[in-house]
């Protein structure tokens, strides 16, 4: 590693502790995740900003203070198997690979799925499933899961994602009716499977959580 390299990433880190990632095994994650791996084209200098970037399909990656914020809240544990519904460039299945004893991700764009499936085997992250599907109903046959990580905005919490999480679980899902009012839920799922908890953690922006298949 470069001087210029670690100065770098000494400051992504101090970015992420700025705005309240704190949890040590998500920095420690996020650390050994090269978001560079991850972008490319005109916004590879801007990889290491806090600041979300254009993808593919009309796509975009996260900052890395929301996806640490979210990770956080997600509260991964090493046995846990976790479902993440929007794959994108498949930067935070990479940090829950970190995190998680298996990740499944879901994304409804095929280039965007076969993209980070090439990423995940160059990084050697072999405890991550990825699948072309229409996220929304998430994966039942594979669930139910510990926890389950929407990645694009829903009008409500999605009720199949719901029932696919194990009692004790938790989702974490930013909800609202457009793209400018958006609120990221905690949504916990009671252990005796009576219902579930919900807290409101902060605004965010998020592409909606689209139905289907797109043509491609």
């Amino acid at each position: 590693m470069t001087p210029e390299d670690a100065t770098r990433k000494m400051q992504f880190l101090f970015q992420l502790r700025s705005k309240g990632v704190t949890d040590a095994r998500v920095l420690k994650a996020m650390e050994v995740t090269d978001r560079g791996a991850f972008v490319k084209g005109h916004f590879a200098d801007r990889a290491y900003d806090d600041m979300p970037l254009p993808i593919a399909s009309g796509q975009t990656i996260s900052q890395p203070s929301v996806v640490g914020l979210m990770t956080q809240a997600l509260g991964v544990q090493p046995r846990d198997t976790v479902l993440e519904v929007g794959t994108g460039s498949g930067y935070q299945a990479a940090i829950l690979a970190q995190l998680a004893r298996r990740v499944y991700t879901i994304d409804r764009h095929r280039i965007l799925t076969r993209e980070a499936e090439a990423r995940f085997a160059a990084l050697r992250l072999s405890n991550i499933t990825v699948l072309t599907g229409d996220g929304s109903f998430g994966l039942p046959d594979q669930g139910p899961f510990d926890r389950i990580l929407v990645t694009a905005a829903a009008e409500d919490p999605p009720g199949p994602l719901l029932l696919q999480l194990k009692p004790g679980g938790v989702m974490v899902v930013p909800v609202g009716q457009s793209d400018t009012v958006q609120s990221l839920i905690k949504v916990t799922r009671r252990s005796d499977a009576s219902g579930f908890d919900y807290d409101e953690l902060m605004p965010v922006r998020f592409v909606p959580l689209m139905d289907g298949l797109p043509r491609e």
